[in-house]
């Protein structure tokens, strides 16, 4: 997403209150850099400085170069913009940081005083604005798109055109895109829309809700099913909010910050009555709990931001610190397990999605070195830099042990972009999120018992 002349237009000056260079509301937080003393701890833990070795795609790099604009010392330009969107936004700076600098928070705030000075235009303002206004947002619109997906799955006209090779005209990383998507199913937003509340089996211990989203419950409607067969067989009741909508990080990731404070303000008044609000995605998760550093200058709406993320859990902790029932059935597989970025960097959520695996008969855990390192998905960035995310990948591939039989993460960027490494490097691991194996436990259990009662 580097900005380029005939890409962007030159913005008018914004009038409210200015921060050197930053000439828009809603500028990086000074009190985000001045702990920075540009010791070089972050160095060794940036994927993009792994790969280029420049100065300006390290996180002192970069948080030098935001700061540097607040100072005046430089512009809002081309210059500025490449290593700012270049960043992953991974967070892994920040875990590696002694002063626990929030580099993620200003790459996401320089973006948007970016984005409202250079406006993207032509081609990629038109695609911009097409998925991330026209799409996104709109469940309607996005369920439709699944469908047409679907048909192209299942009318033929994926086989036809795999065989005649027409899918070879679309760029490579496309290409490679298209061979991994996984098959597309009913949303279970649709599903239930008239459930009102999916009962608990035996007896209801909670209530929760369900933060769906967009690309999951599109491309893996069968994780959220499987979240909810789980929450169920733990005593959950789970309602499924109809007037959710997305969780706007893709448009904050892309410095659309102020689209990102209208979605907030839809999510945090559709979940306004839920007590938990559960997550299986880690991007989305994040997002969800960061909905305070949207509202920095509205103190209404920050507050009402900090309620609503204090009730935001990711599945994997919400089981684990609820105490959810051990599977009996086995599964005898070996596995190794990926850190998705914004579950570990993001939310400090590592040990319990492990431990859920391992309480799983059968299954050994086999371990990934640099788990937690990024695999280059990051929200779109694959789309936009498919160069640096591949570079990443392979560097990721390089880490999963080849014995094992499955790869197990929190995330479906993640999982998109690790299946396309299963495939692009001759590898034979199956993907999947921790969740859904431990419904698989669950089920063969089920499977058994009625085997048993048949006896």
């Amino acid at each position: 997403m580097s900005v380029r002349e005939n890409d962007v237009k030159q913005a008018p000056a914004c009038t409210a209150a200015s921060l050197g260079n930053y000439l828009w509301n809603d500028p990086p937080d000074e009190s985000k850099w001045a702990d920075c003393v540009h010791c070089g701890m972050c160095l060794e833990s940036c994927p993009t400085y792994e790969q280029t070795g420049q100065e300006q795609h390290s996180p002192r790099g970069r948080v030098h170069l935001i700061k540097s604009v607040a100072e005046g010392k430089l512009e809002v330009n081309e210059a500025f913009a490449d290593p700012v969107f270049a960043c992953l936004d991974c967070r892994a700076c920040t875990t590696a940081c002694p002063a626990d600098v929030d580099v993620g928070g200003l790459i996401e705030e320089a973006r948007g005083q970016i984005r409202q000075a250079m406006p993207l235009t032509g081609w990629k303002g038109a695609v911009s604005k097409f998925f991330l206004e026209g799409v996104f947002p709109h469940a309607n619109r996005l369920h439709l798109l699944g469908r047409l997906l679907k048909f192209y799955q299942t009318s033929g006209l994926q086989k036809m055109a795999r065989k005649t090779r027409l899918i070879h005209m679309m760029p490579e990383h496309l290409v490679e895109m298209e061979a991994i998507l996984p098959k597309v199913k009913q949303p279970v937003r649709q599903k239930y829309k008239q459930a009102g509340m999916i009962q608990a089996k035996g007896e209801t211990k909670r209530t929760v809700a369900l933060l769906t989203g967009c690309v999951m419950d599109v491309m893996f409607s069968d994780i959220n099913e499987a979240t909810i067969r789980v929450l169920t067989r733990n005593g959950n009741n789970v309602t499924i909010p109809q007037n959710q909508t997305c969780c706007g990080a893709l448009h904050v990731h892309a410095g659309d910050r102020e689209t990102g404070r209208k979605l907030a303000k839809q999510n945090i008044e559709a979940f306004k009555d839920a007590d938990t609000v559960i997550v299986n995605a880690a991007g989305c998760g994040c997002m969800l709990k960061e909905y305070p550093e949207l509202f920095r200058e509205d103190q209404e709406w920050r507050e009402k931001a900090e309620r609503f993320a204090a009730k935001v859990q990711d599945i994997s902790k919400y089981l684990y610190d609820t105490g959810y029932e051990k599977p009996k059935a086995e599964i005898k597989t070996r596995i190794t397990y990926h850190d998705a970025c914004h579950l570990a960097h993001g939310q400090g959520i590592r040990r319990e999605p492990r431990d859920i695996l391992l309480s799983i008969p059968g299954v050994e855990m086999v371990h990934m070195p640099n788990a937690d390192r990024c695999c280059g998905s990051a929200g779109i960035y694959n789309i936009t830099h498919p160069e640096m995310a591949g570079a990443v990948l392979k560097s990721k591939m390089e880490h999963v042990p080849e014995e094992v039989e499955m790869i197990s993460m929190g995330n479906p960027g993640c999982m998109l972009q690790m299946a396309m490494g299963v495939l692009k490097y001759g590898r034979n691991q199956k993907i999947v999120h921790t969740v859904q194996l431990l419904d698989w436990a669950y089920q063969k259990e089920d499977q058994q018992k009625v085997g048993e009662s048949w006896r």
